[in-house]
């Protein structure tokens, strides 16, 4: 059966993942399971979210669609990627890694589909967030697009 992407999620998720990165200094998400009307993603992480926490992080996501910024793909050398990027999920056989860049803000491994701009997004809304076992898990959906 064919992966289904959703690009407007698929990009809020890289978007969400840096949002993490730079407020917590955690790695991306180890899981994620993007749909089109909510999506998730897990954290391996500390403990829960306070609210304040949780209303920052959706502001960040929510700034960074905002920005319009130009979302384009470069593919680079494994070897390049190597010195860039966590590679334990990529496929073995590999010799160019696709890199999906959001701006300046991020730039991740990716196979997935992406918008062309932040601005095809739509508003991000955190829907819940838990903590159990070491992992956070953060719930959200995406209003329409205002383009």
């Amino acid at each position: 059966m064919a992966k289904h992407y959703q690009p407007r999620m698929h990009s809020a998720e890289h978007i969400l993942n840096q949002v993490m990165v730079r407020k917590f200094s955690c790695d991306r998400c180890f899981s994620a399971h993007i749909n089109k009307k909510k999506s998730k993603c897990d954290y391996k992480f500390e403990r829960g979210l306070t609210d304040a926490e949780a209303v920052e992080i959706e502001q960040g996501v929510n700034d960074i669609i905002s920005s319009n910024l130009v979302v384009t793909e470069q593919m680079i050398s494994l070897r390049e990627a190597d010195d860039r990027f966590n590679l334990t999920r990529l496929p073995e056989g590999v010799t160019e890694v696709r890199v999906v860049n959001i701006g300046d803000f991020d730039a991740c491994p990716c196979i997935g589909e992406h918008v062309e701009n932040t601005n095809e997004i739509g508003g991000f809304k955190m829907v819940s967030h838990s903590f159990e076992d070491g992992i956070l898990r953060i719930r959200y959906k995406l209003g329409e697009p205002e383009v």
